[in-house]
């Protein structure tokens, strides 16, 4: 199989780009190691406990364009999206998304004069979800439109989940579906429809019961009811391949 380095990779929070002020990131979670060893036992055994993860990265300070600073400062106690994209940043490149919280944002200034800040992101109410980016990184319509299908490979009856982020928006509102087709040219149907927009920077997680029939075929479409001049954003989604997941 081909390998790849970690280049060209994408980072987004609650609507924010923040890669390009970022020097590194850690993605890690799975369910927490429950230890269950008995007495009659000569090494650990473990079971599965609840789901965990973290995003983990440190950031620049960067006074040009304080994307990064405006979006992380605050240190809200809200939950906030987080989608990683491993690059090449591509329709069908991997995407790890996570909804969370942010605990810290700590500056360290080293003895050469560089500023930078560790921040985490701990999963909240869910665990962290790899799946595929539907849009290239982010994408920029000014009219309501259907974007190019992505071919999944094949159908899955176990349902999904789907992340947006929302970087930039004018207009009155917009709502952005990622649908699904049996074929590639064929009729269309919404799977997963988000919140409608009306305002930006945000994100959202939406889903569908993991007993829903997600067709092969998927593109994310733009509509609007108001009319938009611009959006600027970002979708990936998670379409499980096994039956019983836990949202």
């Amino acid at each position: 199989m081909a390998k790849q380095g970690g280049l060209a990779c994408a980072l987004y929070i609650g609507g924010y780009d923040v890669g390009g002020d970022t020097q590194s990131f850690t993605l890690h979670g799975g369910p927490a190691a429950l230890d269950v060893t008995d007495v009659t036992q000569s090494a650990f055994e473990r079971r599965g406990g609840d789901r965990d993860a973290a995003i983990d990265w440190v950031s620049y300070m960067d006074p040009a364009a304080l994307a990064s600073h405006a979006a992380l400062s605050g240190l809200s106690t809200a939950d906030r999206i987080a989608t990683a994209l491993i690059g090449p940043v591509a329709v069908g490149c991997p995407a790890l998304s996570q909804n969370g919280k942010q605990i810290n944002y700590d500056p360290t200034r080293a003895q050469d004069g560089q500023l930078t800040f560790a921040v985490n992101n701990q999963a909240s109410g869910y665990g962290q979800e790899w799946g595929i980016a539907l849009t290239a990184g982010k994408r920029v319509d000014t009219t309501p439109t259907a974007g190019a299908f992505f071919d999944n490979g094949a159908s899955f009856a176990f349902g999904a989940q789907a992340y947006l982020q929302v970087f930039a928006f004018s207009g009155t509102d917009v709502t952005i579906a990622v649908q699904h087709a049996t074929t590639s040219g064929g009729a269309y149907s919404n799977l997963i429809a988000f919140t409608q927009v009306t305002s930006a920077p945000q994100a959202q997680r939406a889903s569908v019961s993991n007993a829903t029939t997600v067709n092969e075929f998927l593109k994310v479409t733009t509509t609007t009811s108001g009319g938009f001049s611009s959006v600027t954003f970002a979708v990936a989604i998670t379409v499980n391949t096994i039956a019983g997941v836990v949202f």
